[in-house]
């Protein structure tokens, strides 16, 4: 007896959330097909139903675990129009940087992704196109440069402060991110 369409995307849905969740929790090598299709009390030999390739489930669950971080940012900075200082403020503050699973997917798996195939990386590419283009927007400046940097200060500022085991240095590293960039702004 065959499965409904209706099942199937539930199915689908059940093995993406899993993927997901294994991908924030755990980093891409973390998910296993097999241990996945168990957790989401799926056969092994389901999963080609779902997808071509282990590659084509880590891009689509890489992609759902980078929107569920970005709504999440946005719950916590507000909606609307960007604004520069407060996306800086909310990016590199201590509650984000302890959100390791639910915090930034993009500073959360950067390693991970920079290391996998080319449909892996432009799922991540295209998140952080896109991160860009709303820092641009937000500071409203002729020179495209500034928002590819203060993307890449706040992420690699969001890094460094995870790995440092000494709280107060972590701290540091957040706040001088902070202090530049917040500085950079009014420059302009």
């Amino acid at each position: 007896m065959g499965h409904s369409q209706a099942d199937k995307a539930r199915s689908r849905e059940r093995i993406l959330s899993q993927a997901a969740e294994q991908i924030r929790n755990g980093g891409l090598e973390s998910v296993s097909v097999g241990k996945l299709m168990r957790s989401a009390n799926l056969t092994h030999g389901g999963f080609y139903g779902h997808f071509a390739s282990r590659s084509e489930l880590l891009a689509h669950a890489l992609e759902r675990a980078m929107e569920e971080g970005k709504a999440a940012f946005e719950a916590n900075r507000g909606n609307g129009t960007p604004d520069y200082e407060k996306t800086v403020r909310s990016y590199l503050s201590r509650p984000h940087r302890e959100s390791r699973t639910t915090g930034c997917a993009i500073a959360a798996l950067a390693g991970d992704v920079a290391r996998a195939d080319e449909p892996v990386r432009e799922t991540m590419s295209a998140h952080i196109e896109r991160f860009i283009d709303r820092i641009d927007s937000a500071l409203c400046s002729d020179d495209p440069d500034l928002a590819i940097f203060a993307v890449s200060a706040m992420i690699g500022a969001l890094v460094v402060s995870r790995v440092m085991a000494d709280e107060k240095r972590s701290d540091a590293v957040l706040a001088a991110a902070k202090r530049q960039l917040l500085a950079m702004h009014e420059r302009e």
